[in-house]
């Protein structure tokens, strides 16, 4: 069946040349995404990264936790954590900012080009089928001009050929289906963690800020009489 179709696709290039096309894009796609969602983006133990973040920033070592995100490289939780520590010193909408900014941008990055597999996986499936039209239209134009000896052969063969357009493309758009849906759920898993890290490193954040109010000198104390309630409440807020 394979060596058929290889005879197939040589001897009727023209007609299915864009499915061959459409399965060779399809193929570095998938290659380059598995490549990324799989093996660059995710983060090997992320409890442990979070748990040593934790003890760096609590610590006031923020310089050091963002060292310890760089040294992550591209990956999406780092980059969503890097964001967020630099701006520690800063009001909290603007870190709630930098942060929505950040995870954004990484969820581009998670999400490019996986939905092109389902874009090509229609395409291939046309494609083959506009090939089974041309192949049938092709027959029948020769079967008009043939001798009653040759019309059932060349009906046949034409045939062959059209039906072999349709399997093709469908052979094209199956795994691309099939990948389409394996690289999505491996997507939302990913995008999921980078939503889930921005809420960590902005809570984070404001645990080594109140930390930080609480050992400061001179906390708890007053300048003046009955402004021990305004003391407390500006604690809790």
């Amino acid at each position: 069946m394979g060596f058929e179709m290889i005879d197939f696709i040589r001897n009727n290039f023209s007609h299915v040349a864009p499915i061959v096309f459409a399965g060779a894009i399809a193929v570095a796609i998938i290659i380059e995404r598995y490549f990324a969602l799989y093996l660059r983006y995710p983060v090997r133990n992320e409890q442990g990264f979070f748990d040593r973040l934790r003890e760096l920033v609590m610590s006031d070592q923020v310089a050091e936790a963002v060292a310890l995100c760089e040294r992550y490289g591209s990956k999406p939780v780092a980059q969503v954590a890097k964001r967020g520590l630099m701006r520690a010193g800063q009001p909290d909408d603007l870190i709630e900012h930098g942060l929505e900014i950040a995870v954004q941008e990484q969820l581009q990055k998670v999400e490019k080009r996986t939905s092109l597999l389902g874009m090509i996986a229609n395409v291939a499936t046309l494609l083959g089928l506009m090939g089974t039209i041309a192949g049938l239209i092709d027959s029948f134009k020769a079967v008009g001009t043939a001798d009653a000896a040759q019309k059932t052969a060349l009906l046949a063969q034409g045939i062959s050929q059209a039906m072999n357009a349709t399997m093709l493309g469908l052979g094209v758009a199956i795994p691309c289906m099939v990948m389409f849906s394996i690289l999505m759920n491996r997507s939302n898993a990913l995008m999921s963690g980078v939503e889930t890290a921005s809420t960590r490193v902005m809570d984070l954040v404001k645990q080594r800020h109140l930390s930080a109010e609480r050992g400061a000198p001179g906390a708890g104390q007053t300048g003046a009489p009955g402004d021990g309630n305004t003391t407390l409440m500006r604690r809790v807020s």
